[in-house]
């Protein structure tokens, strides 16, 4: 399960995805977030499925990548799905077990919450399996750039973003060295109640909390050796230009963003 998270993963390829700009990318990214919030009926999120399936395949992502990235979240959907049936007041009521009632409208809104949130995850990954750290990093930073301004450290926070999804699949590969350690010890993780399992996870948390702080000692020992001072007088090597495919991606979303607000009707 922890080798499936695929968030900050990056899946190089030569798609017309991977080539664009990172800017572009990172801004259509948000307004398909922003979009899934706007949809307001099950027939919006068939679109989104229309759209997302589309992305995904002139992008030439191997559907088994996707499949993992959900994997990790089925806890998450669970227990949305039970909170929403269970909690939620309707006007037909199909069961009842003490406080707690099954309704139509509980029932209606756990299946719209959990298509969110696949979708959601679904998004924010195809962002990170087509565009690499760098890129992402300059997009950001390039993005923040006229809110210097006022006073906000651009390139500092593109920095300490991009260093966080960098280093998801390292801390995931530690975390599994870890597991696969103890379980040589003798260490059970899968037997035994909830609270059982939890005090099992100890000795996996400390010694993952003690590598990170060191690698991040590392890391910060080794910008200071090469003196680094942040973005000031920095260059980049490979400069970004909004191309013709830029335009049309900018075009195809807005498209999306306006079906999907008539589906509101």
């Amino acid at each position: 399960m922890i080798r499936d998270i695929t968030l900050g993963q990056y899946l190089p390829g030569d798609s017309v995805i991977h080539r664009l700009d990172p800017r572009v990318k990172i801004i259509l990214s948000t307004l398909y977030v922003v979009n899934l919030f706007i949809i307001n009926k099950f027939i919006g999120y068939l679109y989104v499925a229309v759209f997302t399936a589309f992305v995904i395949f002139i992008a030439k992502i191997p559907f088994k990548y996707i499949m993992k990235s959900l994997k990790p979240i089925i806890w998450l959907l669970l227990f949305t799905a039970v909170f929403n049936v269970l909690l939620t007041p309707g006007e037909i009521v199909y069961a009842r077990f003490g406080p707690f009632t099954i309704t139509d409208k509980g029932i209606y809104l756990a299946g719209f919450m959990i298509i969110r949130i696949v979708f959601l995850i679904v998004g924010t990954s195809v962002l990170t399996l087509t565009t690499s750290p760098i890129a992402l990093t300059d997009g950001i930073e390039l993005l923040l750039n006229p809110f210097k301004k006022i006073g906000v450290p651009a390139h500092e926070l593109a920095m300490m973003m991009t260093i966080a999804l960098r280093f998801i699949p390292t801390l995931i590969d530690e975390t599994d060295k870890i597991i696969k350690a103890q379980k040589a010890r003798g260490a059970d993780f899968e037997s035994g109640n909830i609270i059982n399992r939890a005090k099992n996870l100890i000795p996996i948390l400390v010694p993952l909390f003690i590598n990170s702080f060191r690698r991040a000692d590392e890391l910060a020992l080794a910008m200071e050796a090469r003196c680094y001072k942040g973005g000031e007088g920095r260059t980049r090597m490979k400069q970004f230009n909004i191309e013709k495919n830029d335009y049309i991606s900018i075009v195809v979303m807005v498209c999306f963003i306006i079906i999907s607000i008539l589906s509101r009707r």
